[in-house]
């Protein structure tokens, strides 16, 4: 019997893992998503040509290779649709390589109505929502409100379906939300549900399997499966920066209930790190940096959100955090991604410790988000050269070679990989 391995983002998502998953692809005979929804963007780069996935799993352009959206995800039919819709235009068609889990959840359109609803009534203390419904979706399954992908076979579909939506707009009247003049995506909630029913229509053209089976048989007859994680560990609702945090568990404890297979199952985890730090929406974030330096990582990096377009706040890369994401994790292999982005830097640095109030310590704080935290930073000389056209991982510049050899030391993991470019064909594996 073969492991599950796993990919998951180590920082606070957008590390690059849908461009890691396509990159090693070719190795695995089933991709697998276990939690998330349509909040996550993954950027696949290759042939000149930017891809964004959101719920579709990121090795679909492999047409040999089996794709699975699991059990943990959430999916919102028209956002599906339209992805599919993509795909095909580009040539893929995605019918012959996806499966679905029966026992995935359903994101309605007044779940999304509902998360307006939430953030609305926050007021100053909003956490950054994505508005795409996840955490209503999520509050629902807990609840055993939930309606999930085999239930839209059943006779008793519609009753349900209405039940729950009648309940949401009540729900969000009490909040003191203006439902009539409500708009999602600039359709009246009516509009927006014919166009959800539709993409339920074209959700139902895919084989939709008993998930936890497929994928323990796959490993019986000795097939590789990867796993692919949604946003990323410092988001995870039990272990990141809570409540600034996604509804669902990103870690690899997660891939347990959003594939239904055993811990004993796992094998390789695979954690993806920016060699600097990005964050999207409001949380603490202690290596932040507000100056010139940040708004060039932000500018040559591209940092804007790949499902929200917003500006990602930038900093240094916090070893602290990181080594935290590693043991909760049990990562085995580290993959650091865009040190390009710092060619032209004349010094770079990490944050090697926090000190909160007066006192020095390695270790996320239970306060992290309420207590003054001052990043102890290290510098190191920047390599000040083009990565372009590097042939392979030892032949980096070596002063690039001392800053990644300073992260294996900070987090006790071995790199595996450095990704150089948003192509593809620029992941440098080390021998």
């Amino acid at each position: 019997m073969t492991k599950i391995d796993v990919l998951v983002g180590l920082q606070w998502g957008d590390e690059g893992k849908g461009k890691i998953v396509d990159v090693l692809t070719p190795a695995y005979d089933v991709v697998a998503r276990f939690q998330g929804g349509p909040n996550a963007g993954h950027t696949l780069e290759f042939g000149g040509t930017k891809h964004v996935l959101h719920i579709i799993p990121s090795g679909i352009f492999h047409k040999e290779k089996t794709n699975l959206i699991g059990n943990g995800v959430l999916i919102e039919p028209r956002i599906f649709r339209g992805e599919i819709e993509e795909l095909a235009a580009k040539g893929v068609d995605a019918t012959q390589n996806l499966l679905i889990s029966q026992k995935a959840h359903l994101i309605l359109p007044t779940h999304r109505m509902m998360d307006a609803a939430n953030e609305q009534s926050k007021g100053g203390a909003k956490i950054g929502s994505t508005l795409k419904g996840i955490g209503p979706a999520y509050t629902d399954k807990t609840a055993r409100n939930g309606i999930r992908v085999g239930d839209t076979l059943s006779p008793d579909f519609a009753n349900r379906y209405n039940a729950l939506r009648d309940q949401h707009i009540r729900m969000a009247r009490t909040l003191g939300f203006d439902v009539e003049a409500f708009r999602i995506d600039g359709m009246t909630l009516a509009e927006y549900e014919r166009e959800w029913m539709a993409g339920l229509d074209c959700l139902k053209r895919f084989r939709l399997v008993a998930s936890e089976y497929f994928i323990n048989r796959c490993l019986r007859e000795g097939r590789k499966v990867l796993a692919e994680g949604a946003q990323a560990m410092m988001l995870d609702i039990d272990f990141g920066t809570y409540p600034f945090v996604t509804s669902s568990n990103t870690i690899t404890a997660g891939v347990c209930t959003g594939l239904g297979v055993a811990p004993s199952a796992i094998g390789r985890v695979m954690g993806i790190t920016k060699a600097y730090c990005t964050r999207v929406g409001a949380g603490p974030f202690p290596t932040q940096l507000d100056d010139e330096t940040g708004r060039l990582l932000c500018e040559i990096g591209h940092e804007y959100g790949a499902t929200t377009g917003r500006p990602r706040r930038c900093g240094w890369i916090d070893i602290p955090a990181l080594r935290y994401a590693c043991m909760i994790n049990g990562v085995t292999d580290l993959f650091v991604t865009k040190p390009d982005v710092m060619n032209d830097f004349d010094t770079v640095s990490m944050c090697t410790s926090y000190r909160i109030n007066g006192r020095e310590t390695d270790e996320i704080p239970f306060e992290y988000n309420t207590a003054p935290i001052e990043p102890v930073l290290t510098p190191y000389p920047g390599w000040k050269q083009s990565l372009d056209g590097t042939p392979s991982y030892d032949r980096l510049p070596a002063r690039l070679l001392e800053f990644l050899a300073a992260i294996e030391r900070g987090t006790g993991v071995n790199i595996a990989a450095v990704s150089i470019s948003p192509d593809r064909k620029d992941v440098l594996f080390k021998q």
